[in-house]
């Protein structure tokens, strides 16, 4: 795969997106928003493809990824009004769906096409399956960690919008803003363990969930990145000041910390 074929499937997505928006400033604001996160998530996972050293192939290979990885929640969101994919369908696998029924993918050599098929396909479990061969598992992790790099970005500045203009935020808001965080989840992040999406039960269970997500970062580059964009710090600003949470701090930073000091 090289460049001007990624140039095309960009091209492409844009116009597919394009055919989705309408009348309802509700779902144009959250179009909007996984449009506009797919093509940032390109620009991450091009400074990961740069820091890993891949090849020009892989960086166009890892591009087409990144585009096309969110590619089923427009369809997602047009049927079902929500991004939960619990109380809808798997959006990564809508995504494949949408990816075969279009055909955008089929100038693509086979073993590169199935390399971005199941990379889109792993992008969205808690954990990547057992047993992915050399290939498919640079590409999926890749995909996961540029993913976490905006998203993070994107809940903090959601996040910022709640709290000054609640009342004006057009995004889905999907758990109550109590003031509570649940036990298990506090252990989970102190045991070094991913949170399960189904055991959240408050917006600072949300949170918390994605503090916990560094366990799952894949390479340094990214938690360099966490770092220096303070990412961390503005979630655990969300938070109630408790002793849990000072507790959940504490334990984030040191991690995240000594995984940078042993460059791992």
């Amino acid at each position: 795969m090289d460049q001007e074929q990624a140039d095309k499937l960009a091209a492409w997505f844009d116009n597919y997106v394009a055919g989705f928006y309408g009348d309802d400033d509700f779902a144009n604001a959250n179009f909007k928003l996984k449009q506009e996160h797919s093509h940032r998530v390109c620009g991450e996972m091009l400074y990961l493809a740069d820091a890993l050293g891949l090849s020009d192939n892989q960086k166009a290979i890892a591009q087409a990824i990144a585009l096309l990885h969110d590619i089923g929640r427009f369809g997602q969101f047009e049927k079902y009004r929500t991004y939960n994919d619990s109380r809808s369908v798997n959006h990564c696998l809508l995504g494949l769906e949408v990816l075969h029924r279009t055909k955008v993918l089929g100038g693509i050599e086979a073993d590169e096409r199935q390399l971005i098929e199941r990379a889109i396909e792993c992008h969205g479990l808690k954990e990547l399956p057992p047993g992915l061969s050399d290939g498919p598992l640079l590409f999926a992790r890749l995909i996961r960690d540029a993913d976490k790099l905006d998203v993070f970005r994107v809940v903090i500045e959601y996040h910022r919008q709640y709290t000054d203009n609640p009342d004006e935020l057009m995004l889905e808001i999907e758990f109550p803003d109590t003031p509570q965080c649940s036990a298990g989840v506090v252990e989970a992040i102190l045991n070094e363990q991913l949170i399960d999406y189904s055991a959240l039960r408050t917006l600072n269970d949300f949170t918390l969930m994605q503090l916990g997500w560094v366990y799952d970062v894949n390479f340094t580059a990214t938690l360099k990145r966490i770092r220096q964009r303070g990412f961390l710090e503005a979630l655990l600003g969300f938070l109630p000041d408790t002793q849990q949470v000072r507790k959940v701090e504490e334990k984030i930073l040191a991690y995240v910390d000594s995984r940078l000091q042993r460059q791992v």
